[in-house]
């Protein structure tokens, strides 16, 4: 009698332990809203949330605030970084997997390992130092002299190649999120049932029919998982975007134009606000940018909770 009551106790304290630190995640995240919206209160008095979030007005001086830019800037930019990420990673992750001898596998998983490992503000400055001139003379003039004539999709790469400006700043986002796609989908990949790929070989379905018609099915909801984190990355990245995609508050059609995002203007100015409605604005873009965070990765959960019901059916 006496060990299962202190069976029980052990089982009690233990899960008394756990949900405390559970409760603590929550509470984290309520006390960071408390304070984004009492920091932010005075900003959405006077502006309100619709005319704040219409608005492309940026001018301390008047103390006319607007958010439309940095919330175009934001989604723009992390759109554009999944877009160029996505296939990389999950090619690195079949190579990975699927094709590259064994002896190449270890040296590129840490590759892959340590890419995730460098600190934004060091791709920030090889961005600016190394990766702007080649974006200036290279890459971006020759976008403009192909891409630039075609109807439509052309007005993207109009205007002056300078290197500091969009699509420079999307591809260091890029290159920052792939570690942690690539990762994910490798580890996802390395689960399929050896049985069930080697099954399919025995019927002659050739190596990219088994990774289109096996491995990558299987596997699905991991690269979910990986683009989900990719995003999250992407959406709140700071230090690496602000040396490379300059601080225009204005909505450009144009990569080739500087813009601004919701953390490089709170980074850039946060400093430099010296009145109360000033202040309060960046900590409502805070705000936004905290919302926004929590919109797209319930979305992403709705969606992958919504695939795994599918797949377990």
């Amino acid at each position: 009698m006496a060990i299962i009551e202190k069976r029980n106790s052990v089982d009690f304290a233990f899960s008394l332990i756990t949900a405390l630190a559970s409760g603590v995640v929550v509470l984290l995240i309520l006390g960071i809203l408390i304070v984004l919206v009492r920091e932010s209160w005075l900003a959405i008095s006077h502006f309100g949330v619709v005319k704040f979030i219409k608005s492309t007005d940026w001018d301390p001086v008047k103390e006319n605030f607007g958010a439309a830019t940095t919330i175009f800037g934001t989604f723009v930019s992390t759109v554009l970084a999944l877009f160029i990420a996505i296939p990389v990673a999950i090619g690195i992750a079949i190579f990975v997997t699927e094709i590259s001898p064994n002896f190449m596998k270890e040296p590129i998983g840490i590759a892959i390992e340590l890419l995730a490992a460098i600190p934004s503000i060091i791709y920030g400055m090889w961005g600016l130092f190394t990766l702007a001139p080649i974006m200036s003379k290279y890459i971006e003039p020759a976008l403009k002299a192909s891409i630039g004539a075609v109807p439509v999709v052309g007005i993207l790469f109009q205007g002056t190649p300078m290197g500091i400006d969009m699509l420079t700043a999307s591809v260091i986002l890029s290159i920052m999120i792939i570690p942690f796609t690539a990762s994910i989908s490798r580890d996802s990949f390395n689960l399929t049932p050896a049985v069930v790929k080697e099954s399919a070989y025995a019927i002659g379905a050739t190596k990219w029919e088994v990774v289109k018609n096996v491995v990558l099915p299987y596997s699905k909801l991991g690269i979910y998982g990986g683009i989900t984190l990719s995003l999250g990355r992407a959406l709140g990245e700071t230090m690496a975007v602000a040396f490379v995609l300059g601080n225009n508050h204005q909505i450009t059609t144009s990569l080739f134009n500087a813009a601004a995002t919701i953390t490089v203007t709170l980074a850039n100015e946060f400093t430099e606000a010296d009145k109360d409605l000033y202040l309060s604005s960046l900590f409502y873009l805070a705000l936004i940018l905290f919302i926004m965070s929590f919109i797209a990765l319930a979305l992403a959960k709705f969606f992958l909770l919504k695939a795994e019901r599918k797949t377990s059916r």
